[in-house]
């Protein structure tokens, strides 16, 4: 079985812990009892229990759902902090997150060299 998955329209990380025990079955119905999201829509499904070094994936890829369950041998994801969020995330966000990445990563802050041109040539009398 080899997909495409950078095509997927919509990657969500359930953030807070889930009960790993959960299979296919157990999972669908989280992302439609608790979340109210389609678990057959284009869409994948990241989820993390107790430990961060293993995270599960779930998809629908038309004629069924595939699993992935991946344990990491060094690094822990960085999750989110809110337990009872659903996070839409980009595919540079997934990137960040399964390289052991935080996917809030901070931002250069913009400066506006146009202002600061304006105000230097008022103050030489341009």
């Amino acid at each position: 079985m080899k997909h495409d998955y950078t095509s997927v329209k919509n990657i969500y990380i359930i953030c807070g812990k889930t009960d790993m025990r959960k299979g296919i079955d157990g999972l669908a119905t989280l992302i439609q009892d608790s979340f109210e999201l389609d678990p057959y829509g284009d869409s994948i499904f990241l989820f993390s229990g107790w430990s961060k070094d293993r995270y599960k994936c779930l998809y629908f890829d038309g004629d069924g759902f595939a699993m992935l369950y991946k344990r990491l041998d060094g690094g822990k994801l960085q999750l989110l902090k809110d337990e009872n969020e659903v996070r839409k995330l980009s595919q540079q966000e997934v990137r960040w997150l399964l390289e052991g990445l935080s996917i809030q990563q901070p931002k250069v802050p913009f400066k506006n060299h146009k202002k600061e041109y304006s105000k230097q040539a008022r103050n030489v009398g341009l």
